[in-house]
């Protein structure tokens, strides 16, 4: 019987190949990042033989952790370079933190459920990751004293696109997030140009609703 690593280190290998690569995630450090971060630990005890299908995991409170390919597809889509300073908004988990903290310099991300938001701090820690900065807070608001951003990624649903996030990103900065009705969403690129705002659809999507005060 192969022991527990060697295990994940399988499974881990299998999600990459069949729910990433071949769907058309192809970026190399994205990859690379699947394959290392232990989905496992991020998930409750009892569904960790459930983490690296190709589904979205209950985590408690009402939220929950998203499939391994939108978590490639949403990296992949904000086109994040090694130098920049990305805000999420969502921590959920921690899981896409941890994800995105070895593509860039600095990950700053907002949880509102505090118990949540500990416990991911718990997983982060202990994995070692450290540049991730966590906040407990109103996602709407984002994190203004650390703006602008490269990039920003939502891991809940507005019904429309918070103007404080748009505020919050850089000129060329890239926002990808899900809006709409908790029964229809539609997963959007949004670029911030010179001359206004462009908005790319990229597929319809089911997110948990972005909760404003709690």
């Amino acid at each position: 019987m192969p022991n527990p690593v060697d295990f994940y280190i399988k499974e881990r290998e299998l999600m990459v190949k069949t729910q990433i690569e071949a769907r058309g995630i192809h970026d190399k450090v994205i990859l690379k990042s699947l394959r290392e971060v232990p989905r496992h630990l991020f998930v409750p005890e009892d569904i960790r033989h459930f983490a690296y299908t190709d589904a979205p995991l209950s985590i408690g409170y009402g939220q929950t952790i998203s499939q391994p390919y939108i978590v490639g597809l949403m990296s992949e889509a904000a086109n994040i370079k090694p130098t920049d300073r990305v805000l999420e908004i969502g921590t959920g988990c921690g899981y896409q933190a941890a994800i995105l903290s070895k593509l860039c310099q600095e990950v700053y991300t907002i949880e509102i459920i505090e118990l949540l938001a500990q416990q991911a701090q718990n997983v982060i820690r202990k994995l070692g990751y450290t540049n991730i900065k966590i906040r407990i807070g109103n996602g709407f608001d984002g994190w203004l004293e650390a703006a602008p951003f490269d990039a920003i990624i939502a891991t809940a649903s507005p019904k429309q696109i918070p103007q404080s996030l748009l505020t919050q990103l850089k000129l060329g900065g890239r926002l990808i997030i899900p809006v709409g009705e908790p029964h229809q969403q539609n997963l959007l690129r949004i670029i911030k140009t010179e001359s206004g705002i462009k908005e790319e659809y990229l597929l319809p999507v089911r997110f948990v609703p972005m909760i404003e005060t709690r």
